[in-house]
């Protein structure tokens, strides 16, 4: 059997083996809470606040500090590689399907660098960035699996609100984070999930919520 993996249901196993593995051997999901339409809408606004810059050839402010660098120029593609269902894609020897979807993407003499928004409603702690590592490095391996050079970092381009100015604007602060990536750690990530999806069913992390009240739900039925 073949599986389809993304950055998110890889996630997933780093936060439970047991719901990972019900996830695709089993077809049994994690309940859906409620998702908050304002960072999907942030996401979009950006998206397009970076295209305007590229059709003049430009970086926007927000990559003012960088030197050497623009924005990817083929777009059509780039629409591509942003779609959730489509991405940057690779499929292995045995069927198995890995993607992710690029936010943005910069050119630095003939190499990409990967380019990721995030947006926050508070400032960065120190180490919030290497949350975000796992998932780098697989748009890095993705992308060379492609064919494409990658820079061996990528950035994440933090933006929180800071105040309301006097028209009613929101103003947003902008955090440009440098993250050294590792491809090599993308193809173990690979690796595990196969190997999980390969055997039993794991045990769970002991503090997945989601297997613990299964339990209890469980035991009210005995």
């Amino acid at each position: 059997m073949a599986y389809s993996f993304s950055p998110s249901t890889l996630a997933l196993l780093n936060e439970c083996p047991r719901c990972f593995w019900l996830h695709f051997k089993k077809g049994i999901r994690r309940p859906l809470g409620i998702f908050p339409s304002l960072p999907s809408g942030m996401d979009s606004v950006i998206k397009c606040h970076f295209d305007s810059f590229r059709a003049r050839n430009m970086l926007p402010p927000e990559l003012s500090s960088l030197r050497g660098v623009n924005l990817f120029q083929d777009l059509e593609l780039l629409k591509k590689w942003r779609n959730n269902l489509r991405g940057v894609s690779w499929v292995d020897a045995e069927g198995n399907r890995f993607r992710g979807a690029v936010d943005e993407l910069l050119e630095k003499g003939g190499k990409l660098i990967v380019l990721d928004f995030k947006t926050r409603g508070f400032p960065l702690k120190q180490g919030t960035e290497l949350l975000y590592k796992d998932q780098l490095d697989i748009y890095n391996l993705l992308l060379r699996k492609n064919g494409y050079q990658t820079e061996d970092y990528a950035y994440l381009l933090f933006y929180h609100p800071l105040e309301v100015d006097e028209h009613g604007s929101v103003v947003f602060h902008t955090d440009l984070i440098r993250v050294e990536v590792s491809v090599s750690n993308a193809e173990k990530i690979f690796a595990r999930a196969l190997e999980v999806l390969q055997g039993e069913m794991p045990e769970p992390a002991e503090d997945c919520d989601y297997c613990r009240w299964a339990e209890k739900l469980a035991n009210l039925d005995t």
